[in-house]
């Protein structure tokens, strides 16, 4: 069944998917996957884009229905044709996904009653039964905030936690809930994720039993007992109460080694270009929005990274630099050019630009593959008579091959892809057009290992053919693989620069955490 197994005692699992299949079309997500869980634990569930993880998560939440399998919860069992969403529930399933599903005009008072009710007094409502229900519950799970506390005021892992107190509120003392997290810290900067990383162990410490989808490898691995590794709808391995190393889960994830894709660039890539070659891209006292003055040169052939808080201005810089925002002050050149104001202007210029919000700003998930592949190059398939359709196909099926997008066929609908493909196909779409000047924002948000080396290999080859690029991240260790150097933003303002030996983790950690002046360098005065 698993390529390697660590079997957890029988008496304690709460969780136990047997045999689970899920077809759409021709397409088999599940293929007679496996997985248990035992009480108390923390188990992550692993595996690469398109594995069959979130539809694992959507069975049990009773968004899809399975086509073969069963599923036994705390001693009840069900076949996959007779479990639903109110049998997951009654059983003990909770979850809370990566859209928490929060009110943030809301109270945090408000958002808890919306699930469990409002306690009733006469006619109206008990506000002060709730907010002492309520407070009571933040207390329990270590939530910092008042029950009076707009949602939308707390902080982004309060807010996850929030979420997590608000789905286990029912749970009591003689109660095993299972807590299912979906992708918890997907979007969360990485110190958030620490904190709630370190809630989410404290209460397995204290009982709770917790299925975790993570793609953030080093987040799964501090914090988790047990691992389920999944890789074509199949369950490869599971792994009880032992510590494997991420190359270990990677090379589980992919059936092959692949983890030297994800290692800093010193050890995986040739040293960044040298300092004699030009700039391609100049950016000299930008002012707008955030920024408060901003100058960078990027050369030819050189991964530069961004680093910064949220509000330093990560993404205004990237959107400037393309023309979405109009700047009050400053300017941009490409190759030595004044680059135009204006979209437009900076594609053709030579700037290509991948947001971080790919299903509202990168992508049109209601086409095709093939469709979003073609939309930066349009002009080239027009004719008299119309679309040179068999030339564009050809070229989409040449793309989809070169960049590893795994998709049925160039007709597929986007938003049928998994994340990592998704990111890849958009990527792809860009780099047709051979740009000078490559902007990614946040490029691997939501992508698993295999897919992010992908990614980081693809960037790489771009930056070797010398191609400037620029990668703003909140993911440090990102910045840290991929980047030559990493200038942190600060207040709207570049505070300082970071590369060679003094580009690391931790020091970028405390650069980007410093709120005054550069932090000294490790064994330097920067």
């Amino acid at each position: 069944m698993t390529s390697t197994e660590t079997a957890p005692v029988a008496t304690d699992v709460v969780l136990r998917i047997t045999g689970m299949t899920k077809r759409f079309g021709a397409t088999t997500a599940l293929d007679g996957a496996d997985l248990a869980l035992r009480a108390g634990t923390v188990h992550a569930l692993v595996g690469g884009n398109g594995c069959g993880k979130s539809t694992t998560i959507k069975v049990l939440a009773g968004v899809h229905r399975a086509d073969a399998g069963r599923i036994e919860v705390a001693g009840s069992v069900w076949t996959a044709a007779g479990y639903d969403a109110r049998a997951g529930r009654a059983a003990g399933l909770r979850f809370v996904h990566q859209d928490l599903g929060l009110f943030p005009e809301l109270s945090v008072a408000e958002n808890f009653a919306l699930d469990a009710g409002y306690p009733a007094a006469g006619p109206g409502i008990s506000w002060r039964r709730l907010h002492q229900r309520v407070a009571g519950l933040l207390e329990a799970y270590e939530i910092d905030a008042s029950p009076r506390t707009p949602a939308g005021a707390l902080r982004p892992s309060q807010r996850t936690l929030v979420a997590i107190a608000r789905a286990l509120q029912d749970q009591e003392r003689d109660q095993q809930l299972v807590l299912v997290l979906d992708e918890p810290t997907a979007t969360l900067p990485q110190h958030e994720s620490q904190l709630l990383l370190d809630a989410v162990r404290r209460r397995a410490d204290r009982g709770q039993t917790v299925l975790m989808v993570s793609h953030r490898m080093a987040e799964v691995l501090s914090v988790s007992d047990d691992f389920t590794v999944f890789r074509d709808g199949r369950t490869v391995a599971t792994l009880a109460g032992v510590r494997p190393t991420e190359r270990q889960l990677v090379d589980l994830m992919s059936g092959t080694a692949t983890g030297a894709a994800t290692q800093p660039a010193a050890a995986s890539a040739p040293a960044g270009p040298a300092t004699a070659e030009p700039a391609v891209l100049e950016v000299a006292g930008l002012v707008g929005g955030p920024l408060r003055g901003v100058d960078l040169a990027v050369r030819r052939g050189e991964i530069v990274g961004v680093a910064g808080l949220v509000g330093s201005g990560r993404t205004s810089l990237l959107k400037t630099v393309f023309g979405q925002h109009e700047p009050v002050a400053g300017s941009v050149r490409v190759d030595g050019a004044p680059a135009a104001p204006g979209t437009p202007a900076r594609m053709a210029a030579g700037i290509a630009y991948v947001p971080e919000d790919r299903g509202g700003e990168a992508a049109f998930p209601d086409l095709t593959l093939r469709e979003n592949l073609s939309a930066t190059v349009l002009r080239r398939y027009w004719r008299p008579w119309g679309m040179a359709r068999r030339r564009e196909r050809a070229e989409a099926r040449g793309l989809i091959g070169a960049h590893a997008v795994k998709a049925a066929s160039s007709e597929v609908p986007f938003a049928a892809l998994s994340g990592g493909n998704q990111q890849k196909a958009v990527l792809a779409r860009w780099l047709r057009r051979e740009p000078q000047v490559l902007l990614l924002d946040e490029p691997t948000q939501g992508v698993d290992v295999m897919s992010r080396g992908d990614i980081y290999r693809t960037v790489r080859d771009v930056a070797a053919g010398g191609c400037a690029v620029v990668v703003a991240s909140s993911d440090l260790i990102e910045l840290y693989a991929l980047c030559d150097r990493v200038v942190v933003l600060r207040d709207g303002r570049i505070a300082t620069e970071v590369s060679g030996s003094q580009l690391t983790p931790d020091h970028l950690t405390e650069l980007t955490q410093s709120t005054a002046g550069p932090v000294p360098a490790p064994g330097g005065t920067r």
